[in-house]
């Protein structure tokens, strides 16, 4: 049996039309309602109105950090270092060169063949000591027969002094001439300057002689030798043998600015000028760990006639007892000389100082640990430390870094500057042997996975 398809009804035109219509005209309406509640929101935000309003918060004590009142940016830390009422010596560094107090060049004075060498290379001498020897035989026969020359000549002058003592008697009796006393009395006179010169002769050899045994003229260091046993030396020789260098008490020469010389000068005429040379800044650490000595302590001896005009400088020489002989000659070193003691001044170290547009300035932390940015007027800087004449009184403390981030009234937190630890040497041990790899076990054979059916 056929059935007879059901007739769906058509929908109005019309009846659909009016629910859009109803939903077009109603989102004006609600778009204009988000822009007054976004408005509303905003105008809350930007007063402080609930419930957009901070949370009120306590200051934060002192060294703590913390943020500012009404939610501002948080606290910049800092160091800071108070300015101190101190004696402020006045210091000038100078790169020196260290000399020693005297050099001599061993050079024979006579000609002949080295026979003994009595000294070792880098030996300690003292003056006199005897460091070579030269074959001394041709001068001691050159001695011996000047010796044996006076010997005859003072044999003739005797004879001819009795001669003329008898001519004078035979004189006083007529039995001679006036002529023969005068001519005998020349010959004596001759032979006596024959002998005088005889006597010259035997002090020149003997010079020679002594000359053939080379000895230490002062107190010093040996270097290295340049002559070796059985070779001919003579005094012609431009190199030497040895070269003897005092080491205690050594020099140290310096220049400094002619700018400095006033001071210089004037702390000379005041008395004793310490100089010292810095050589524990760059000395290398010890193995033991052990702090290296303190730097050498001289006097400054004189300052040069003259400038130099080609760099505007002076030099000065300073001598050093040199005990440890730390002062080599030759060897470059750091000087620092003091002219003055400022005394009762106000410093502040250096780092704190700021410079501006308007000329230096510092930040000072307030009380409340802000910051407020002062002029100031320097005076001397000597080293890290600067002499503040205005603008900062004892005990007020300026930013010494972390400044680069602060304006006037910035907030602040206090912080200690960061100290090394003190260095505490260690025995050293001995490296460990790594235990013997352990044979890993024999891995089981795998099981084969079962037959599937």
């Amino acid at each position: 049996m056929n059935e007879v398809p059901k007739t769906t009804p058509k929908a109005d035109p019309a009846a659909l039309s009016t629910p859009v219509k109803a939903r077009r005209r109603r989102w004006p309406w609600l778009l204009a309602g988000l822009v007054v509640i976004g408005a509303g929101a905003g105008y809350a935000w930007k007063a402080g109105l609930p419930p957009f309003a901070p949370a009120v918060q306590a200051p934060p004590p002192p060294g703590q950090p913390g943020v500012r009142r009404g939610g501002g940016a948080p606290a910049i830390p800092v160091t800071a270092a108070a300015a101190s009422v101190e004696d402020l010596p006045i210091l000038l560094d100078a790169l020196g060169t260290v000399q020693a107090s005297n050099t001599i060049t061993v050079v024979p004075q006579v000609s002949g063949r080295i026979t003994e060498i009595a000294f070792r290379e880098g030996q300690e001498v003292k003056a006199g000591d005897v460091l070579v020897r030269i074959d001394p035989r041709s001068f001691k026969a050159s001695l011996d027969q000047a010796v044996a020359t006076k010997a005859q000549r003072e044999a003739q002058l005797a004879n001819a002094r009795l001669d003329l003592q008898r001519y004078q008697q035979l004189l006083r009796s007529n039995g001679t001439s006036q002529q023969t006393v005068d001519t005998q009395r020349a010959q004596v006179a001759q032979l006596e300057a024959q002998v005088q010169f005889d006597q010259a002769t035997i002090d020149s050899a003997r010079v020679q002689l002594d000359y053939a045994t080379i000895r230490s003229p002062i107190e010093g260091r040996v270097g290295l030798r340049q002559v070796d046993l059985g070779n001919l030396v003579s005094s012609s020789t431009t190199t030497g043998i040895v070269v003897v260098t005092q080491l205690k008490p050594i020099t140290v020469n310096f220049t400094l600015p002619q700018q400095t010389l006033p001071q210089v000068m004037q702390a000379l005429a005041a008395g004793p000028v310490t100089v010292e040379a810095r050589l524990a800044e760059f000395a290398p650490p010890r193995l033991d760990g052990t702090p290296a000595p303190p730097n050498p302590i001289g006097q400054l001896v004189t300052i040069d006639n003259q400038v130099d005009q080609t760099t505007g400088t002076i030099r000065l020489k300073a001598t050093f007892p040199n005990e440890d002989q730390r002062l080599w000659p030759g060897a470059f070193v750091n000087t620092r000389i003091q002219v003055a003691v400022l005394r009762g001044v106000t410093v502040l170290p250096l780092v704190a100082v700021q410079r501006g547009p308007q000329g230096p300035y510092a930040f000072v932390v307030r009380d409340d640990n802000t910051v407020e940015q002062r002029n100031i007027t320097l005076g001397t800087i000597a080293g890290n430390q600067a002499v503040v004449l205005a603008g900062m009184r004892v005990g007020e403390r300026a930013v010494t870094s972390g400044a680069l981030r602060l304006v006037n009234g910035s907030l602040v937190q206090v912080a200690e500057p960061v100290r090394p630890p003190p260095s505490v040497p260690q025995a050293r041990r001995r490296p460990q042997q790594a235990p013997p790899a352990a044979t890993p076990p024999a891995e089981a054979p795998a099981t084969p996975p079962p037959a599937r059916p």
